[in-house]
């Protein structure tokens, strides 16, 4: 029985329970991790990583393609699809092993199976044979991440009506594909498809692409992607998707042009995530949940700022808590949760600070108030812009498209919010997370030196031009 004694079990790998467990090991706990597919979860596994590596190959490609414009003659380049694929998962899989490394490294005890609450101390594992096997632990984090939403319009069959788990292995590369939803995941699965040959149509059902963003970032990532070819329809449901010939045939409607009929090879549900909340074991234990305001229905584990659920000595972070569905934000409240655990006193999440990244090309970037939310919030505001196309660094790599944005209150100077679209802004945006953490000012960010020729100078540009100091416009 002491074999399945823990100071703390994990249920659950993604990037919220691994980095817990990790810090939770340094920190002198036992701990186990419970994982019932890959360890790293879907983020390191179907998500953020092998799809970032899709999206390079796509980036090379389009490079080999315009070779000419940076005077390199090249022969005609090809796109392979099974190959880029298979380049996808082999990182994805290394990744994997990275996180075995750093397991055994901290003395982690893997757990493989399906994890639920038994009793407010208790985790009951299921294995793949069936076999239920209890453990007991003084904390338990339940970090069980979320899966691809449905909508009954899309009924998802992994084939033809696909989610973004089978869009990063398909068997063959389609020749024409719908995409429903254009939040993060549906541009930039846009983005691949269309890059290396595919002819792609995102549909949203919200008045822009990447609703959450600035207005701004929004325009302007449509522009740049009619421009690449991509069909779009905004302000439009997706009413029905025909799947009885051999393709798909896609009923639309639009605010604009009415009925629209799409035929197509297959069909990507990007419409969001939903928590992985049932048979976890939270109704047997009584754990409060976060209801929806118009349903009822349940849609998230209720935490406070430390992660602690309603029953004492359980906890839980990542996708199934309220806040935004990304991975660094799972991590930190991991490492938030069992510093606390062990009897820390870390400071709680600011969520107002949380970069979002998006890696389409061009990228998207942005942390803190849009200028809409500024001004709603009651500030009056100070914004400035610098347009890639000033900058130096942006015309030699050949990457003019886009801009920096960014906000400050106009009576203290507050770093209110950045909001970019361009290459590599996704590298960018971190120097604004770390000033508004730091409570930078403008006046400060102005008086910034930053080398030259790169891309971030726009931020320290984009500060001038707030201020009525820009030199480059």
């Amino acid at each position: 029985m002491t074999m399945n004694k823990f100071d703390l079990i994990v249920i659950g790998s993604g990037p919220g329970g691994y980095v817990a467990a990790i810090r939770a090991a340094q920190l002198k706990m036992k701990v186990a991790v419970v994982e019932r597919e890959s360890l790293g979860g879907i983020c390191l596994n179907w998500g953020c990583i092998p799809t970032k590596a899709l999206l390079k190959s796509a980036q090379v490609f389009e490079y080999i393609q315009h070779a000419a414009d940076f005077g390199i003659k090249v022969g005609s380049a090809k796109a392979q699809f099974p190959e880029i694929i298979n380049r996808s998962r082999g990182v994805a899989n290394g990744m994997s092993k990275g996180i075995q490394f750093l397991f055994r490294k901290n003395k982690i005890t893997v757990i493989n199976g399906t994890g639920r609450l038994a009793t407010t101390n208790k985790v009951e594992v299921t294995d793949a044979d069936g076999k239920r096997t209890e453990y007991t632990a003084a904390n338990i984090i339940l970090a069980t991440g979320a899966r691809s939403r449905t909508l009954p319009s899309l009924p998802q069959d992994g084939k033809k009506i696909i989610g973004y788990r089978e869009a990063m292995s398909l068997p063959k590369q389609p020749k024409r594909m719908v995409i429903i939803g254009a939040g993060a995941i549906g541009v930039e699965f846009a983005y691949f498809y269309n890059a290396i040959g595919t002819e792609v149509t995102l549909v949203e059902y919200q008045p822009r692409l990447v609703p959450v963003e600035d207005e701004e970032v929004s325009k302007a990532l449509e522009r740049q992607y009619k421009k690449a070819g991509i069909k779009v329809y905004t302000n439009t449901e997706a009413k029905n998707v025909d799947t009885k010939g051999r393709g798909c045939k896609v009923t639309l409607e639009s605010a604009k042009k009415g009925t629209v009929e799409i035929d197509c090879d297959v069909v990507l549900s990007a419409v969001g995530y939903t928590p992985n909340i049932e048979n976890i074991g939270l109704e047997l234990l009584g754990i409060e949940l976060e209801k929806h305001p118009r349903t009822g229905q349940a849609i998230a584990v209720k935490v406070d700022d430390f992660y602690q659920t309603s029953v004492k000595g359980i906890y839980a972070i990542g996708d199934i808590i309220k806040g935004p569905a990304l991975a660094h934000v799972a991590s930190a409240e991991g490492i938030i949760c069992v510093e606390k655990m062990a009897g820390h006193d870390p400071e709680p999440l600011d969520y107002n600070n949380i970069p979002g990244c998006t890696y389409c090309q061009p990228e998207i970037a942005s942390v803190g108030y849009t200028e809409e939310q500024a001004k709603a919030e009651g500030f009056e505001v100070k914004v400035g812009k610098f347009p890639f196309s000033a900058s130096g660094k942006a015309s030699a790599a050949g990457h003019k498209a886009g801009f920096v944005k960014v906000i400050f209150d106009a009576k203290y100077g507050e770093f209110l919010g950045a909001h970019m679209i361009g290459a590599n802004v996704t590298e960018m945006i971190a120097e604004v997370v770390a000033a508004r953490k730091l409570e930078t000012t403008g006046h400060e960010i102005i008086k910034t030196v930053h080398p030259h020729p790169t891309m971030s100078e726009a931020v320290m540009e984009a500060a001038a031009a707030a201020y009525g100091e820009v030199i480059h416009l």
